[in-house]
């Protein structure tokens, strides 16, 4: 499946898979405004078996074939502090 990438200008590693390049329409309005800008990142062809960097590849697809986007969040920040009290506890 082919799919196209966008980069947030407004909220740092946040991407949007698209299933057809620079169209929008598939997206809420509220949803696409949140995003800020966008910039074309790449094109890429998916399949089950693609290893991508942070998300499961068959995950992206299946929201691609559902409702033509999908979303990857930035990564949650835990901070340290709370990592090593996490770990005292065990």
């Amino acid at each position: 499946m082919q799919c196209f990438i966008y980069k947030s200008l407004k909220k740092d590693q946040l991407y949007l898979y698209l299933d057809k390049k620079d169209d929008f329409s598939s997206l809420p309005p509220d949803l696409f405004q949140s995003l800020g800008r966008l910039e074309f990142v790449m094109e890429l062809q998916l399949s089950p078996q693609r290893k991508l960097a942070r998300e499961d590849a068959v995950k992206v697809i299946a929201g691609l074939e559902s409702k033509g986007f999908y979303i990857q969040m930035p990564p949650v920040m835990v901070p340290s502090r709370l990592l090593l009290a996490n770990n005292q506890l065990h």
